[in-house]
């Protein structure tokens, strides 16, 4: 038995579209058929003659049966006999031949239901075995020569000139079947390249939208950080002023401590100023060399003001003698900045966050663990995607911007896992 016509390759796509083709061939295939019984119960009752009559309904009846099996196979989805070609074409050759010796042999009105067998097949199956089918059928048609007593010059000539069509009639649909599969697959082609295209520009152009938004929303930060470092710097001047010029005069000694007290509470709240305007203003986006024990040190500066560091418990594990990496460094500062912040929003008061860093093979990995709830499993395939957030009042654009920062310093940032209580997130940057 000779298959169907065999996929061109195993992509799900392709599949797919073989299998529309074929219902769709099969679907043309049962009106043929049912078109050529309709049609010949017709002929048989109205022009065959009388007394053949029976056996030619017989034999119609009989190909309605087979066609309806073809229906209820096509109504579940499937091709009836699909893996039998040559079969289904054996079987129609003798119908075909049948119904035309009962009728009228060789000048039978049926002889052209070789045709529309030669027509289905070569939209169904194969060019090889199309030709095998006109080779059944122009046996079929010759052996009703045989059946005959005397063959007139003009029966050998009907039967020379049906061979020919049939031939023919194979060559041609055999030929256009091909043409049609072909274009039909370069059409398929060009559409799933052109649904790529746009994909991929969608989530380019996505993806330019959500940097642009996290670089606005950075430009009216570091504004907003310049005017209240500005406002509060004024009066912190004046109030440091008045301290000093109090330190200079006689006073007891339990007042010029508590004097030296507010001058140590003025720093701090300089010191904070001075961290939230570097970290909010744009710095060089040219790459340098730096530490990236003093970045993350950096960043749990900024991060202990966070309005959920409260009850969190924040342990550090630093490798000694860590090369320097190259790369920018407020950019860098930013990133882990992202995953302190992400970490503190998943714990609860008394949760800890621990943060390690390593050495191996030209590369150094920081780890950012901490032991809240975990990600759901189908939410960790779009943690870095544009817009995605599992918080009701993040932008989720915190760990698409570290990916990229961390991308374009020849790095890499992933979920290494997220379990209950473990939930590990990865920067490995290029020494």
């Amino acid at each position: 038995m000779m298959p169907t016509l065999p996929l061109q390759t195993i992509d799900p796509e392709t599949q797919q579209a073989e299998a529309d083709w074929q219902l769709s061939v099969e679907w043309i295939t049962l009106r043929i058929r049912w078109f050529g019984l309709i049609v010949g119960y017709l002929v048989v009752n109205t022009l065959s003659p009388a007394d053949h009559r029976p056996y030619l309904n017989g034999i119609l009846t009989l190909g309605a049966v087979y066609a309806m099996f073809d229906l209820v196979w096509h109504w579940r989805g499937e091709v009836f006999l699909s893996r039998a070609p040559l079969f289904t074409s054996l079987m129609e050759a003798i119908f075909i031949g049948l119904l035309c010796h009962f009728d009228k042999g060789l000048d039978s009105f049926f002889r052209y239901y070789y045709f529309l067998s030669l027509l289905v097949c070569a939209i169904r199956y194969t060019p090889l075995i199309t030709y095998s089918t006109f080779a059944l059928h122009a046996t079929s048609y010759s052996l009703l020569a045989f059946t005959l007593s005397t063959a007139t010059v003009d029966q050998v000539g009907t039967l020379i000139l049906m061979i020919v069509f049939m031939g023919w009639a194979t060559w041609a649909s055999t030929s256009l079947t091909m043409l049609l599969r072909e274009t039909g697959q370069k059409l398929s082609t060009l559409n799933r390249d052109l649904e790529g295209r746009i994909a991929r520009r969608t989530r380019e152009l996505q993806q330019s939208q959500a940097l642009l938004v996290q670089q606005e929303k950075q430009a009216a930060f570091g504004l907003l950080a310049a005017g209240i470092a500005h406002e509060v710097g004024n009066p912190l001047a004046a109030i440091s002023s008045l301290v000093q010029l109090m330190n200079r005069k006689k006073l007891d000694p339990e007042m010029h401590e508590r004097l030296g007290l507010i001058d140590e509470q003025l720093l701090r709240i300089q010191r904070t100023l001075r961290e939230l305007i570097e970290f909010s203003r744009p710095g060089l986006q040219q790459a340098t060399r730096f530490d990236v024990h003093e970045v993350i040190s950096n960043a749990l500066n900024i991060a202990k003001y966070y309005k959920r560091k409260k009850g969190k418990v924040i342990r550090t594990r630093f490798a000694e003698d860590l090369p320097q990496i190259a790369a920018v460094r407020d950019q860098i500062l930013q990133v882990f900045l992202n995953l302190v912040l992400n970490a503190m929003d998943a714990t609860e008061e008394g949760g800890v966050i621990e943060i390690e860093t390593a050495f191996e093979v030209g590369q150094i990995h920081v780890r950012v663990k901490d032991n809240g709830q975990g990600i759901a499993e189908f939410d960790q395939a779009k943690l870095f995607e544009p817009y995605f957030t599992t918080k009701s009042t993040g932008t989720g654009l915190g760990l698409f911007v570290s990916r990229n920062i961390v991308e374009r310093a020849r790095g890499r940032i992933r979920l290494q896992q997220s379990l209950p209580g473990d939930t590990t997130f990865v920067v490995s940057l290029p020494c």
